[in-house]
């Protein structure tokens, strides 16, 4: 038998470690004893646990402020559910918070024995919501995908979330097999009338849960960044009142979809109905407050999970 390489075997020692802490709730010290190593080298593996993502850890214990903040959002806008995390102060981009929450909202959904529809968006923060994801058999479940998955040079998109959810999720996958915006609205609808295509489209309007990223619109926003928008049309949208995005959908800050040629190409499906689906935008840093008030505004969404500085945003507005 092949030797173990010495990465695998610190790899099963911080795994060890990390759950000896976490789940078992030893100390570093008692941590040390059991392993016969010193408690510098415990300190060491139980932080090497949760930077492998070996562990994963989730704040169960519900903070006042937090519940207020979501109290005062669902109300003032009509949502059907809020979820506030603490806002990191050394963080200003990262989903650091949200991630975790709407990973844990997925997950209650997914423990759901009734059949559901599962509906995804995209971006940066639902990949970081998916890699936070356990290991599941959902067998009952359909996950569709909302956008498609190639990106304008061709490639996967990356921060398309269906394949790497069917990484932890065991359910059937349905994938968008198109580009997120396309050259002309007459190739939206060759594209849309596809055999593969149209079956998607029809379950995805049936979904009853919806996950979203809310994007920004600026120069660094991510429809600019990975190449489905150059500068011109960036510059043209702003100039036109663009604040945010959902699923490649631009929209104004009155929350209303703008009358401009890219939403003609956006070759992504229609957010589900809000009358049938709980649709959950999930964003956080104060460049996306614009952008998360449109898409409340808007009633592009009906659930929200966020952070307390966009929540007092919101609250403010």
């Amino acid at each position: 038998m092949a030797r173990r390489g010495e990465g695998q075997t610190r790899l099963d020692d911080a795994a060890r470690a990390g759950w000896l802490y976490y789940v078992a709730g030893k100390t570093q010290d008692e941590i040390a004893a059991a392993m016969g190593i010193s408690r510098q080298s415990a300190q060491r593996l139980v932080s090497l646990s949760v930077a492998e993502k070996l562990i994963k850890v989730r704040l169960d214990h519900p903070i006042a402020a937090c519940l207020e903040l979501a109290e005062a959002v669902k109300h003032k806008f009509g949502l059907k559910a809020v979820e506030i995390v603490p806002t990191d102060p050394g963080s200003e981009s990262a989903a650091v918070g949200v991630a975790e929450a709407g990973a844990a909202q997925l997950e209650r959904w997914l423990k759901q024995s009734e059949p559901l529809v599962i509906a995804m968006g995209t971006g940066r923060t639902l990949r970081s919501m998916i890699d936070q994801l356990s290991p599941m058999e959902c067998p009952q479940h359909k996950i569709v995908s909302l956008t498609g998955n190639i990106s304008p040079d061709g490639s996967a998109a990356y921060f398309n979330v269906i394949f790497s959810m069917a990484d932890a999720v065991k359910a059937p996958h349905f994938p968008m097999p198109l580009p997120v915006i396309v050259s002309s609205p007459a190739e939206r609808q060759l594209l849309h009338d596809q055999p593969l295509v149209a079956p998607t489209i029809a379950l995805a309007q049936r979904a009853d849960v919806t996950f979203v990223g809310i994007g920004e619109m600026n120069m660094r926003a991510p429809l600019l960044v990975d190449g489905f928008l150059n500068a011109d049309e960036m510059e043209g949208l702003l100039q036109a009142g663009a604040v945010g995005e959902i699923c490649g959908w631009i929209f104004g800050d009155d929350g209303k979809l703008l009358t401009h040629p890219v939403n003609e190409r956006v070759a992504s499906l229609q957010i589900p109905s809000r009358e049938t689906s709980t649709v959950i935008g999930l964003a956080r840093g104060r460049r996306k407050h614009p952008a998360i008030l449109a898409a409340v505004r808007g009633g592009h969404i009906n659930g929200l999970i966020t952070d307390e500085d966009a929540a007092r945003h919101l609250l403010a507005s």
